[in-house]
């Protein structure tokens, strides 16, 4: 009971967490606002001038993304480390704080769901109504589409194998096997890895590139922005192997692996969706739509 009882800033006892002052939400503020001006000096070089086809002026190049994205990770990374003090050391993380966590994790995910609701919109769209430019028909006849049962079947079968062990770490946790968990996990990375490197071969040797027209620009924004959730998740789940050796889940407390958890069948039941959509009716159902 000792252990539920939070007595930060009141004084009294109370079942609540009240979080103590911290600079890091300024903090990863000002570093997500670098990275935001870095990204905007690359990409539209406002300082440049270019005059006889020689660039003048201030050029920032990359250098602005590199220090920006630095900057955000050492914030997550010092931030992060305030919260396992809290829940590891204090113990401040009681179980009526984890009921609030719990709905905020399944919110940001509920977010998420939109934000992909918006590419399968995009690309719905031009589907279903495919304009004159490309010919009135979908996919356009200038792309090779890839075939979905080549190396995009493979990857779903990754996939679908990480959820199965990241499910075998759960059962493994609740039921205080920790040296199982550590393996499942571990196993769950390495998938995680490995189907980001398919990813970029994919990439790599595709017949298209992401400014050739509307079917590739869906193609890659919704694809590459699941790559992006993988390559979180891979990294939130090898956060958790890392506090699964030190020992920090325990049956009862485990909310830090559960989030990663929830996040990473997200990610799966997205790529379900990716497979289905656009790997598979986007060519095989959409080619029998040509008059």
């Amino acid at each position: 009971m000792a252990e539920n009882i939070e007595y930060t800033t009141t004084g009294k006892p109370h079942p609540y967490h009240l979080v103590r002052p911290s600079i890091w939400p300024f903090m990863g503020a000002m570093a997500g606002g670098l990275l935001a001006v870095g990204t905007l000096m690359y990409l539209h070089e406002p300082l440049s001038d270019i005059k006889d086809g020689v660039q003048e002026g201030m050029e920032f190049g990359l250098n602005g993304i590199y220090v920006g994205l630095v900057a955000v990770l050492l914030v997550m990374f010092f931030w992060w480390k305030d919260v396992l003090f809290e829940a590891v050391t204090e113990k401040a993380h009681t179980p009526i704080a984890m009921i609030g966590m719990r709905y905020g994790m399944a919110l940001f995910i509920a977010s998420e769901v939109m934000f992909f609701v918006a590419f399968f919109w995009a690309y719905f769209n031009a589907a279903f109504f495919p304009t004159e430019y490309i010919g009135f028909v979908w996919p356009p006849e200038t792309i090779h589409t890839i075939d979905p049962f080549d190396l995009p079947f493979l990857m779903t079968m990754i996939l679908l194998l990480s959820g199965c062990t990241v499910t075998w770490a759960h059962h493994a946790i609740l039921e205080g096997k920790n040296c199982e968990a550590i393996k499942a996990l571990g196993i769950t990375v390495f998938l995680g890895v490995f189907f980001l490197g398919f990813q970029v071969y994919e990439y790599m040797y595709a017949h298209f590139g992401f400014t050739d027209g509307i079917y590739a620009s869906t193609f890659y924004m919704a694809t590459g922005f699941h790559g992006f959730h993988v390559l979180v998740g891979t990294i939130f789940l090898f956060v958790c192997w890392l506090r699964t050796i030190k020992g920090h889940f325990t049956p009862e407390k485990h909310f830090g692996f559960e989030a990663a958890a929830w996040y990473w069948h997200f990610v799966d039941v997205v790529w379900l969706f990716l497979f289905v959509s656009i790997y598979w009716w986007g060519t095989e159902a959409g080619m029998d739509l040509r008059p």
